[in-house]
């Protein structure tokens, strides 16, 4: 290697990995605590396969908080509806 030559940094930004593995868990994690609290951890359960799988299915990891944030409210449409579960949603936006 020449110590002469500067190193240039490449303009297309890709964080490290440990970066988008913490951003995955944080995702993941904060899905799942909501999901276990409105609807019960059964399908909050089932809920973080369907999050993992739609993961899987993606091409390329996401490399931002936002695009993290797509595949949760991508896999959220998903969800059960029905009153209990409004009802608990009521009580978690009023806590």
């Amino acid at each position: 290697m020449n110590p002469l030559v500067r190193y240039k940094p490449s303009n297309d930004f890709n964080p490290p990995c440990a970066d988008l593995m913490t951003m995955a868990e944080r995702e993941l994690s904060a899905f799942f605590n909501a999901v276990t609290q409105l609807f019960g951890s059964e399908q909050a359960e089932l809920s973080a396969e369907d999050w993992l799988q739609e993961l899987i299915g993606i091409d390329g990891l996401p490399t931002s908080a936002h695009e993290w944030r797509l595949i949760t409210a991508k896999v959220s449409t998903r969800l059960p509806s029905g009153v209990n579960a409004s009802s608990r949603w009521t009580e978690f936006t009023n806590a």
